[in-house]
């Protein structure tokens, strides 16, 4: 079993969120009319159920095919034009969408404990979204559209990986004898995201200074999949510090 620190401690001020008002999140806003999507009688969990079936039902999954540019507008022009991306581009879109809602959300990457040896197939990316009234964050994957439940609570990517299966809950169904807790479990080992998450068409989520979570005693992964380095990463084994209250932070706006 995995185990992590409640002790350290990461500067708050090192994170950042896009303005709400900013004009790319305008566009997206504006051309996709994702305003539609919901209504005032929705709660905050509720919007990102709708949006993430919305996403999810874009396109097919094509884990072969990488965009030019890792920015939501890029990828859901090339998407109207019969393109189809990887659980990565789901994610982007995804992140992207809720924070045009006033959302705090971003990318998470998940990696498996050898990550650093396996060839392929060692990393799966998914969203996190932190909900004021439950004050926490919570895990949804846009490519499964699948928000994790635990006791009817949605639950983050750290506690789905400490939990049972027979305790988690998934909010939809799969034929084929296919288990998602399964298929998911692996990749709940490593968890990895932005210092800067201000959507942008400028940088790849791979070019910024990452935060990695690492389980208490684990080694700290510098490459992945043999060949690809790590980037500029800072590690942590913190649930208090990698599961900060974004509320407290200034949003930034994209220089």
């Amino acid at each position: 079993m995995i185990a992590f620190s409640m002790e350290e401690h990461i500067e708050v001020s090192d994170f950042k969120w896009l303005n709400y008002h900013h004009t790319y999140l305008q566009e997206l806003r504006q051309k996709y009319r994702l305003n539609s999507l919901i209504n005032e009688q929705m709660d905050e969990l509720q919007i990102v159920e709708v949006v993430m079936n919305w996403v999810s039902g874009l396109w097919e999954h094509n884990g072969l095919n990488e965009p030019r540019h890792f920015d939501p507008l890029f990828i859901l022009e090339e998407v109207s034009n019969g393109k189809q991306y990887r659980c990565v581009e789901y994610a982007i879109v995804l992140n992207g969408c809720l924070n045009v809602l006033g959302l705090y959300s971003r990318i998470l990457s998940l990696k498996t404990q050898d990550c650093e040896t396996r060839e392929y197939g060692a990393g799966h990316i998914v969203v996190e979204v932190f909900i004021p009234k439950l004050k926490k964050w919570i895990m949804a994957d846009p490519q499964f559209n699948v928000v994790p439940y635990v006791n009817n609570t949605p639950i983050n990517a750290v506690e789905f990986a400490l939990s049972k299966n027979d305790t988690v809950q998934i909010n939809r169904s799969f034929g084929n004898d296919f288990s998602y807790f399964d298929w998911i479990m692996p990749y709940l080992f490593y968890f990895t995201v932005n210092f800067d998450n201000r959507v942008n068409d400028n940088r790849s989520y791979k070019e910024k200074k990452q935060l990695m979570l690492v389980p208490i005693n684990a080694k700290k992964p510098t490459v992945f999949q043999r060949v690809h380095p790590i980037g500029d990463v800072q590690y942590t084994s913190s649930l208090k510090g990698f599961y900060i209250d974004p509320r407290t932070i200034y949003t930034a706006s994209l220089s």
